[in-house]
């Protein structure tokens, strides 16, 4: 069974939640992001994550960010819904990663200073303001021919740092739920994929890794 048709199966067991969170952002058949898709699951099906997560020769590194980042959207909104009935407004009143780190919800438009709020809606935030951002053509053009503005990267790397965020969450308040459902591997395969993503493009600060460093060091000295 390979990784990517994985994430179709966990949403299939009746014990758990069976919505996904968002809707699915799709990449539109025929398009040459699509074509790098393709490209990102046929490396991965290999078992190699390192080179999986490479610029493939010749691509545009807006183009293969942009595509990742929608994938890992995508990963995240399906791993959250599995676990979403034991993520409560009771049982994680605040977004937090651990007794350490908590965040607040800002989006620098609708909500300028930044607010405290459960886990839940703090993720629902995150996950309509990244869909908003995956949707706006002008950010994340779909069309070929149709440039990057300039401040896509710093963009991209918001995103990437509010979805590890959903990560944190999950694997300090959520992991004894995880395993229960059988998914921990499932979760560790995509976070292993999304951190060696983001550390091959340098995509997040090393800081706002720090809820998982642990872990993030775990991971990659397995893969040395």
């Amino acid at each position: 069974l390979s990784y990517f048709s994985s994430t179709v199966l966990c949403l299939r067991s009746g014990s758990r939640s069976s919505k996904t969170f968002k809707p699915k952002k799709n990449i539109p058949e025929g398009s040459h992001q699509y074509e790098l898709l393709k490209h990102a699951e046929a490396t991965l099906g290999s078992g190699n994550l390192r080179q999986a997560v490479m610029l493939p020769e010749g691509e545009d590194l807006n183009e293969w960010i942009a595509v990742n980042t929608v994938d890992f959207f995508n990963q995240i909104n399906m791993l959250y819904g599995t676990i979403t009935e034991f993520c409560t407004e009771t049982s994680c009143s605040v977004m937090s990663a651990g007794p350490r780190y908590e965040y607040h919800w800002a989006d620098g438009t609708n909500i300028k200073k930044p607010i405290k709020c459960s886990a839940p809606k703090y993720i629902d935030y995150l996950m309509t303001w990244v869909q908003d951002q995956l949707d706006d053509e002008t950010l994340f053009p779909s069309k070929i021919g149709v440039p990057f503005p300039k401040n896509f990267m710093s963009v991209a790397k918001t995103i990437l740092k509010r979805l590890f965020r959903v990560y944190a969450h999950i694997y300090h308040q959520h992991f004894d739920s995880v395993m229960q459902l059988q998914e921990e591997a499932h979760l560790n395969t995509s976070f292993k994929h999304f951190i060696f993503f983001v550390q091959e493009f340098n995509l997040i600060d090393r800081r706002e890794l720090a809820p998982l460093q642990d872990l993030i060091e775990k991971l990659g000295s397995k893969d040395r």
